[in-house]
């Protein structure tokens, strides 16, 4: 099963190294990671998406909290929460299959951001099946580049699994 955590950690030098080296070392893997700041200016959120079951998520969880820079982890992943992914698609377009291509584009709200020669670029955002979706609808015609986020998510309503002001390391034996 699929896990996203929500990892609050302090925005310094060196933490997005010290979290990709821990996940190395266990040999654990990493689906999706999306790294930002966050309201406040000296923390950062990183959404990790890993595969796993309890026991799995349960021990990169023990060994997140060890590093230093770690002020939180929420594994939301049970809990109701909106996500999102941005993916960029250059896309092979003969000027006769442009019409066609934006129509596509259109269903899924993508937005044309590029437009060359021979290729269409766009940008979309959702959720993974979204980006999936549109994806494979726009491979028949030749998908020439792509890139893509990893997932970013935030809890729904009233509840957050973010910092108040007065965070601090206590918070990691939530």
């Amino acid at each position: 099963m699929k896990h996203t955590l929500s990892v609050l950690v302090e925005n310094s030098p060196g933490v997005l190294t010290r979290v990709a080296g821990l996940f190395a070392r266990r040999g654990f893997n990493i689906d999706s990671l999306a790294v930002g700041r966050t309201e406040k200016h000296d923390v950062s959120r990183m959404t990790i998406v890993v595969e796993g079951d309890h026991r799995y998520i349960e021990q990169v969880t023990k060994q997140l909290h060890k590093l230093v820079d770690v002020i939180k982890i929420s594994d939301i992943t049970t809990e109701e929460y909106v996500d999102r992914e941005l993916v960029m698609i250059k896309v092979a377009a003969e000027p006769s299959q442009r019409v066609e291509i934006m129509h596509i584009a259109g269903i899924f709200r993508a937005r044309a951001v590029d437009l060359g020669r021979k290729t269409m670029t766009f940008e979309c955002t959702g959720n993974e099946g979204k980006i999936n979706a549109f994806e494979e609808s726009l491979r028949p015609y030749g998908i020439k580049e792509l890139v893509r986020t990893g997932k970013v998510a935030m809890l729904r309503g009233t509840r957050f699994s973010g910092v108040d002001s007065g965070a601090s390391k206590e918070m990691k034996e939530e």
